[in-house]
């Protein structure tokens, strides 16, 4: 296969090592691939999205430029940019929203620069005004840190966010870390280079984590649910809850 016949991502690949002054050896070092990158250079062995998320933390390199969707080689990574990295459109190059479900959400940060990845999920359009100039993605809750508000199965539906100084304290996103996606209330700290997470079930700790482990962000403006309660059900909901809470305070009395 010629060098022009290669696909443009393998093309690229190639340039960012010689940008770089890398043998193949070398960069394959660097990225943590066995031996040597020839395969992928010959077309060989395909460019996996963990590599291309390797390129992205390790020389800024843009993802979309990668796949020839954008002019824009480097990313500034210091400032924030947890915008989405792939965009899928339809047959009449129109945005779709893309599914990511809960067995799907545990592989995504690994291959969130992978376009073949993405195009083997769900996607559907959406044709509402509030789903239009942005783009959109849907995923799937698991686990019940954010209960009441959204029940495991739940499907939140999330604007992509270009910065991190675009998103605002006490706003619920999904944040895609380096290993894991999960759905928070979001508080900036003084110290910048970190944010605070917080449940809204309060049975769960926030907790801080570093800009640097953050890879995208999507503001959470509706939801998706297939648990819909009579007011019955409802009512017996809270009930309960207020029996817990009561049954929590005495034993805190009895403790004391």
């Amino acid at each position: 296969m010629g060098i022009n016949e290669l696909p443009s991502e393998i093309r690229r690949f190639k340039e960012i090592r010689e940008d770089h002054d890398f043998t193949q050896a070398e960069f394959a070092e660097q990225l943590g691939i066995k031996n040597s990158t020839a395969d992928i250079e010959r077309g060989r062995t395909k460019l996996s999205g963990r590599v291309v998320t390797e390129l992205l933390r390790l020389f800024n390199i843009n993802p979309l430029w990668i796949y020839g969707y954008s002019n824009q080689k480097h990313l500034n990574t210091d400032s924030g940019d947890v915008s989405p990295k792939v965009v899928i459109v339809d047959k009449e190059d129109q945005e779709n929203m893309v599914l990511v479900n809960q067995k799907a959400a545990a592989g995504y940060p690994n291959n969130i620069a992978d376009v073949e990845w993405y195009q083997k999920l769900p996607a559907f359009d959406l044709p509402l005004p509030q789903y239009r100039n942005a783009t959109y993605r849907g995923f799937q809750v698991e686990g019940d840190s954010m209960l009441p508000n959204f029940r495991p199965g739940d499907w939140v539906l999330a604007k992509g966010v270009e910065s991190l100084q675009q998103a605002s304290d006490n706003k619920i996103y999904v944040i895609v870390m380096q290993d894991a996606v999960v759905v928070k209330k979001l508080q900036k700290l003084p110290d910048t280079s970190k944010v605070l997470l917080v449940s809204l079930n309060e049975e769960y700790v926030p907790y801080e984590v570093s800009v640097s482990d953050i890879q995208e962000i999507w503001q959470v403006n509706s939801k998706l649910t297939f648990n819909i309660e009579s007011s019955g059900e409802s009512n017996l909901l809270r009930e309960l809850q207020a029996s817990m809470l009561e049954l929590k305070s005495q034993l805190k009395t009895f403790k004391a």
